[in-house]
């Protein structure tokens, strides 16, 4: 049987939240839960802005690789009381996001959490004016640039559905002592916050030539 161990009650609340932000965007979100050196576990959800959002947790997880439903998972964080839980039945076939590198990220600058949260705000009022036949905003809005940060030789654009996916996920803040981390590779960008990260590529995918 899986198991999820944690070492400290606040991580065990923080993955919880985490979970429940991912399932209220999306009641069929899944949940990858992988190990990571020193005994943490990173959970990582796909939401729906195409956009990843991941959260580090002091824990340990066995198998050490494995995707469960995100409800499942928050079921198991409400109802069992103790340090082990079952994180779920796998469905490691329903991830279908490739995940960044673990190394050769580079600092790019520091972004003050409240300009970004009043960027978020801005770009919701205008995503409501401008909702689909699908209910969902274009593509053409979510991909629009709100932010370049440059750095260490690199210079990131950062797409409005960033700031929709760390609005939706609940990490950010209003604090003026908060700040956002923004990293690269020369594929993927990372912005992270005080309660998680969102992390996707910078460049889209060249598609096969048939």
């Amino acid at each position: 049987m899986p198991d999820l161990t944690f070492t400290d009650r606040s991580d065990r609340d923080d993955l919880g939240a985490f979970v429940a932000r991912a399932v209220r965007l999306d009641q069929q979100a899944v949940v990858r839960l992988r190990a990571r050196d020193g005994d943490l576990v990173d959970a990582w959800v796909a939401t729906p802005f195409d956009v990843l959002a991941t959260r580090t947790a002091r824990a340990t997880i066995d198998p050490s690789d494995m995707t469960v439903s995100g409800n499942e998972l928050l079921a198991s964080l409400a109802v069992v009381r103790g340090d082990h839980l079952d994180p779920g039945t796998s469905r490691d076939m329903l991830w279908r996001s490739a995940l960044p590198p673990t190394r050769h990220w580079q600092m790019v600058d520091h972004l003050p959490a409240p300009m970004v949260s009043e960027l978020a705000d801005k770009g919701l009022a205008v995503a409501r004016d401008n909702v689909g036949p699908q209910g969902t905003p274009p593509a053409s809005l979510l991909d629009q640039t709100v932010l370049t940060v440059s750095g260490d030789g690199l210079e990131v654009k950062v797409p409005l559905r960033c700031l929709f996916a760390l609005s939706g996920m609940g990490f950010l803040t209003d604090d003026a002592d908060d700040q956002i981390r923004v990293t690269a590779t020369d594929a993927w960008m990372r912005l992270d916050a005080r309660y998680g990260a969102v992390v996707r590529r910078r460049h889209a995918l060249l598609p096969l030539l048939m």
